[in-house]
């Protein structure tokens, strides 16, 4: 979107949000204290500096009350509800008793964190000075510092030049020209554990003026590019970052190298921080959430990160728990996640055989299963085998192969952790081999002891068949369909046709209808509720079964429809959804009985909703553009979250290309003017859907068909009409306005607006959406679009005539 009509806050250096939700407040007992701590002054137990504006205090704090004898000298934001330590001077050595500790000054004029002991925990560690000369003080910047008592400006240590885990404004990140030595941020080492994890953000010792990211100091996993005089060359949106609001220089001299930002605090609260898991992010602090909320991270993909997961551990974006155990390991270290820590991750279940036989005499080989991932681990061994089998008995001599994979003449051994496992999405991916002890395939086998006898075989056997019998006798009539008529391949689960007709019961209950196929109703064995889709026709249906397994098969978010699986079986072509039991988004605010949502409800569903298109556009390997977002394709859960549906209409845009020249595809009155044009379609193309859609949440009628005072108007001119009039509140019923937010309303407003321009450069990406909603970015007023007067008046023109023809009638 262009700079002068929308402000971008994408922050170009990465920071963290700390994982501060389980962080609790410091002792807050006793009066606060002024801003300065001297020798005549100590600060201890529930005592506290603040600084002369108010905005920052230093004191003890407590990161989790289950460790009662770990307490941090810290700063903190001293007006925001919420506890976000921004600086921590004993991370590594916590104190044990709070009211025995104290900060004081030393005899050499140091500042000094005191134990119950007086054995110092923490110190400045400056050259001498005399006794008593100096005083430590907190500042309204967030930097606490030691100063001279006679000249507190000049000053002998600060806190900005030891940050730990935030980067605050005004601070310096950078390497001294001189030592070499960095300025660096580190991560906690968990939620609770504010001691150095393992991840960092410095400044390139090599040499180049650029930022690298770094796991346990020695892999690389993110650099920002060279300084090129006005921005990272990795980070070409810099260039359009309002100086208004956010103000960075990059300094090199003979003593240092540093980078340095402001924010314009009238406007924000803002800071950058190192989170556990690896990524930097941009938080801004909200008030209607009361809550750091992130605007910006990198990596971008949290699965970029080194060793994030662990061992053993497969990442997918964009889960609640993006890190999960691979089949036949479990969670290590009492099943706690440790990003970046090789305690982390996971281990296995049972112990590989090795191919021999085993103490008790079982014969049995490991074996391997399929699994598919974005890319290919690295450190893999490369073996000459002249087929899979080959490889894979490669893999089987060798006590330490752990997975292979082959393809062509290439087998690829991998020994000791599988680490780095991203779980692949639609456009591409491969298929390694797991290494599994003989147990995790077989449920059981022959008993220790004595060897089988032909009888105990006999016998056996007999029996087996008996048990067979008498099941299939009892049970097919009902069962027999649920019994190995499923197969896994890849993440979905291939159905049979007889398996779907009995869960839905001989496809009795109708969801609903679309343009390729009926939605069926059904419930699996385990009593889990699905919708079923069954296409119509074998062309149409074909292209959109393609489509839609292609596209959706393999990608996961909230705010899109899971698909569990597919049925193809000759001419026969259905796909399986997760069931939503609140159906679609029209049902519910256009049908015959529609639902009463409450403006809050239709908010989130219109956030939720940017969400899942920000996501297809942005974070997939390849961008994905719906094509037909419209309220019949979305879905709502149980408790109303929307997810994204449909996707048989979908296209698929490589990295490297930013438009597709496709055949118009969608639906009239969603449909951008670029495809009545015929050019090649960008992302924008949903966008301008998305705003479309997004004037019918507000409003809970369909565009075309609003009423006010008698007279029909084409709501999105009137939303654009009202906005520059300052009143949008008549736009709402009274029904929905009687619990909305006016301010959340004005910035739905301005964003279907702009997402509905004429021109598609000047609309915003979808990214950009989601923060607008969440109130990070502001925008200016949206012109009115050329495109939408003329549909309105084509509307006004329609009405007219059918008005006219229909006083014709009467009067005959």
């Amino acid at each position: 979107m262009a700079t002068e009509k929308l402000f971008s806050l994408r922050v170009f250096l990465p920071c963290f949000m700390l994982v501060t939700c389980c962080v609790h407040p410091p002792l807050s007992q006793g009066a606060p204290a002024a801003d300065t701590v001297s020798r005549d002054r100590p600060l201890s137990g529930g005592q506290r500096l603040v600084s002369q504006g108010g905005k920052f205090v230093v004191g003890l704090f407590q990161p989790d009350d289950t460790a009662p004898d770990r307490w941090y000298l810290a700063i903190w934001y001293n007006k925001l509800s919420k506890h976000t330590p921004v600086w921590i001077a004993n991370r590594a050595r916590p104190i044990p008793n709070p009211d025995s500790s104290k900060l004081t000054i030393s005899q050499d004029g140091n500042m000094v964190l005191l134990d119950g002991l007086q054995s110092p925990i923490w110190a400045t560690n400056i050259t001498s000075n005399a006794p008593n000369s100096t005083v430590g003080l907190i500042l309204n910047t967030g930097n606490f510092v030691l100063a001279p008592s006679s000249n507190t400006t000049n000053f002998l240590w600060q806190s900005f030049d030891e940050p730990t885990n935030v980067w605050l404004p005004r601070a310096k990140l950078g390497r001294s020209r001189v030592t070499g030595e960095p300025t660096r941020i580190v991560s906690w080492n968990s939620s609770v554990d504010p001691s150095p994890g393992y991840y960092t953000l410095e400044m390139d010792p090599d040499g180049t003026n650029q930022f690298i990211h770094k796991w346990n100091n020695s892999e690389i996993y993110w650099e920002t590019g060279e300084w090129t005089g006005s921005m990272f060359a990795g980070m070409p949106e810099m260039a359009s970052y309002p100086k208004a609001l956010l103000h960075y220089e990059f300094v090199v001299n003979d003593q240092e190298s540093y980078f340095t930002y402001q924010i314009n605090e009238t406007m924000m609260t803002a800071m950058f921080m190192m989170e556990v898991s690896g990524q930097v992010k941009g938080v801004a602090w909200t008030e209607s959430v009361q809550d750091w909320v992130p605007f910006f991270a990198v990596p971008k993909a949290q699965c970029s990160v080194y060793f994030v997961c662990g061992s053993f551990s497969m990442c997918t974006e964009n889960t609640f728990t993006f890190c999960s155990c691979l089949r036949g390991f479990s969670k290590q270290y009492e099943g706690n996640l440790l990003y970046g820590n090789p305690r982390g991750g996971c281990t296995r279940n049972a112990r590989l055989e090795c191919g021999g036989a085993n103490s008790s005499g079982n014969s049995e080989t490991d074996g391997f299963y399929a699994l598919a991932i974005a890319d290919l681990p690295e450190k893999a061994w490369s073996v000459v085998a002249a087929s899979p089998d080959g490889c894979k008995q490669a893999c089987l001599n060798n006590c330490s192969c752990v997975a292979y994979y082959f393809y062509g003449d290439n087998c690829s051994l991998w020994y000791g952790d599988l680490i780095n496992l991203v779980s692949p999405d639609a456009s591409s991916g491969y298929t390694i081999f797991v290494r599994l002890a003989p147990s995790e395939f077989f449920s059981g086998s022959a008993k220790k002891g004595k060897p089988l006898t032909t009888w105990s075989l006999t016998g056996a056997a007999i029996l087996f068949v008996a048990v067979t019998v008498i099941v299939g006798v009892l049970l097919i009539p009902k069962r027999q369909i649920f019994s190995k008529q499923n197969k896994i391949e890849g993440s979905l689960v291939v159905f049979s046709f007889r398996y779907l007709r009995s869960v839905t019961r001989n496809f009795r209950e109708r969801l609903g209808k679309g343009s390729f196929g009926s939605v069926y109703k059904g419930m699996l064995p385990d009593g889990t509720l699905i919708a079923v889709k069954k296409l119509d026709g074998i062309s149409q249906g074909e292209k959109q079964f393609r489509a839609e397994v292609s596209t959706i098969g393999t990608v996961q978010h909230v705010n899109l429809i899971r698909l569990l699986g597919f049925c193809s079986e000759q001419s026969t072509r259905m796909l399986v959804y997760e069931y939503m039991p609140n159906g679609s988004l029209d049902r519910n605010i256009f049908g015959s009985t529609p639902v009463e949502l409450r403006w809050n409800v239709r908010f989130q569903i219109a956030l939720g909703v940017a969400k899942g298109l920000a996501y297809l556009h942005e974070e997939c390997r390849s961008r994905i553009i719906h094509c037909d977002i419209k309220p019949e394709n979305v879905l709502l859960d149980a408790s109303f979250m929307p997810k994204i549906a449909d996707f048989g209409l979908a296209k698929l845009v490589g990295r490297d290309f930013s438009r597709v020249l496709t055949t118009m595809r969608g639906t009239i009155g969603y449909l951008a003017p670029e495809w009545i044009s015929g050019t090649a379609i960008t992302a924008k193309a949903d966008v301008f859907s998305y705003g479309m859609m997004l004037f019918e949440i507000m409003s809970g009628r369909r565009n075309s068909a609003w009423r006010q005072q008698g007279v029909e108007t084409f709501f999105p001119v009137l939303v654009a009409t009202r906005l520059h009039e300052g009143n949008i509140q008549g736009l709402f019923d009274s029904e929905l306005m009687r619990d909305a937010d006016l301010q959340e309303g004005e910035r739905a407003c301005k964003v279907a607006c702009w997402c509905v321009q004429d021109d598609e450069d000047t609309r915003p990406e979808m990214g950009e959406v989601v923060q607008i909603l969440e109130g990070l970015l502001e925008i200016n007023l949206p012109p009115i679009p050329s495109y939408l007067q003329v549909l309105a008046e084509s509307a006004e023109s329609s009405l007219q005539m059918r008005n006219h023809i229909r006083s014709t009638l009467d009067a005959s």
